[in-house]
């Protein structure tokens, strides 16, 4: 399936399953029954809001996951319809206007283009500051942030069996090829990692790279396993089909051949880590998601659970307990609480750091140790991962007790620094240095890292 895929279509899973995959976009959210049912003002302010943010659902999400008796409540409601608050006022009294008016499609497409380039597409400089080079070129569809970490997006996972209404790289669906980060060319990425044996990790990301064919994922990922690449000991497989679409794993029409290949890659001696994302412990309710784990843990890869923190959502330290607890008893490793991105609905979704670091400690204290493997607050920012380790009291000072989980400099990594305690600041960059210092330790080294870049 790609984004050209017409909205509504079926797609076969297996010649006898009943349960075709069929989408919904905005174009076509009248056909949703659930959709229909609900206030005529509501469903006009969710398509004025899917007109700017992407949107897509399938049905497996409406009739299995969404409680659609607790609107506008539900989570997962939530998370994939957007609603009327998701654009600053001013935004949404516009695009309003032109739906009011009935603006043709192209009026409104490009009056909500102007409003998109205006909610940081890019946060953290991914498409500035990560982009690789090979002999003197960019590596398309790359990114290299971090010493022992490349990420690839191949072009043909670059859409999602369903959108999350927060996602920090919603740029990519919005149909602006200069906004995209993707690729065909497995052969580019493959020369790339052998010339930088530095590289331990590969993450195949996305989008979501299971919405494609198995025989398409074998042809980036199989040649992996070859004596030259032996320097690449992990694997990683972003993704949230398990929430979306656990069929993918149990009765799609590859899905044998996708476990095969897993097997593949496990037997081999690498790590292979599928990276879920629950937002929500109702995204691992049903059979068929609780199925799906265990056939992918039986291939021998593990399972890494992450997500981030979102106002509306999961703002709940009883929600994280009872989603950490659900992924421990099905296999799966806690494994990142992040802070919201800057990017998109972020004044919708954010939460002050010190209430995400107030939660994170309540959950946290009341999971076992084997629970406690999920690391932060972490803010995945421009100059790394920087995750609030503690507030704390210094020479009658309150502060924010910070450190680099991963940096642009592998030196900045584990070195305590302190901000000044602010209980309005919600990322990185509203953040102080503590006891008078002018700036934190590690500013003009990544500033000279930004001039390198042409920033």
């Amino acid at each position: 399936m790609t984004d050209s895929t017409p909205a509504g279509t079926l797609i076969a899973s297996t010649d006898n399953s009943d349960r075709p995959y069929k989408v919904f976009t905005e174009r076509n959210i009248d056909s949703i029954k659930q959709f229909r049912e609900l206030p005529e003002t509501m469903q006009f302010d969710i398509k004025v809001v899917a007109s700017v943010m992407p949107f897509r659902v399938n049905e497996y999400v409406i009739n299995e996951l969404i409680d659609w008796n607790n609107i506008p409540a539900d989570p997962i409601f939530r998370l994939m319809f957007p609603q009327k608050e998701m654009l600053k006022a001013a935004d949404f009294n516009f695009m309003e206007k032109l739906h009011r008016a009935g603006e043709s499609r192209d009026t409104i497409k490009q009056a909500a283009r102007e409003i998109q380039l205006g909610m940081n597409p890019h946060p953290a400089g991914q498409q500035a500051m990560n982009s690789p080079m090979l002999e003197g070129e960019p590596v398309e569809g790359m990114q290299h942030k971090y010493r022992k970490t490349a990420l690839y997006f191949p072009s043909q996972g670059q859409t999602c069996h369903s959108y999350c209404t927060f996602c920090f790289r919603w740029a990519q669906f919005i149909g602006d090829n200069e906004l995209k980060m993707a690729s065909t060319d497995a052969g580019t990425m493959h020369a790339y990692l052998k010339a930088h044996t530095e590289i331990t990790d590969l993450l195949f990301t996305g989008g979501d790279p299971l919405v494609m064919k198995t025989k398409i994922l074998k042809a980036y990922l199989e040649p992996l396993l070859e004596p030259e690449f032996d320097h690449i000991r992990h694997i990683r497989i972003g993704s949230k089909t398990l929430t979306f679409w656990p069929y993918r794993f149990t009765q799609d029409d590859d899905a044998e051949e996708l476990m095969a290949l897993f097997k593949k890659i496990a037997d081999s001696g690498k790590h292979l880590a599928f990276m879920a994302h629950f937002d929500h412990y109702a995204e691992l309710k049903t059979d068929v998601c609780k199925e799906a784990i265990k056939r992918i843990r039986a291939t021998g890869a593990n399972i890494r659970a992450q997500a981030p923190l979102t106002r509306h959502i999961n703002d709940d330290a009883a929600v994280w307990v009872k989603n950490w607890k659900t992924q421990l008893s099905l296999g799966i490793i806690p494994y990142y609480f992040f802070v919201a991105r800057d990017t998109g609905a972020k004044h919708y979704f954010e939460i002050p750091l010190a209430r995400a670091y107030s939660i994170y400690q309540e959950a946290v204290t009341q999971m076992s140790g084997l629970g406690r493997t999920v690391r932060g607050p972490s803010m995945s920012a421009g100059p790394g991962k920087v995750e609030i380790t503690g507030v704390a009291e210094v020479n009658g000072e309150k502060v924010f007790v910070l450190r680099f989980l991963q940096g642009r400099n592998p030196d900045w990594c584990y070195k305590p620094f302190f901000a000044q305690y602010d209980e309005a600041a919600t990322w990185l960059d509203d953040l102080k240095p503590a006891f008078g210092e002018e700036k934190f330790f590690y500013e003009d080294e990544y500033k000279v890292m930004c001039q390198a870049r042409g920033l």
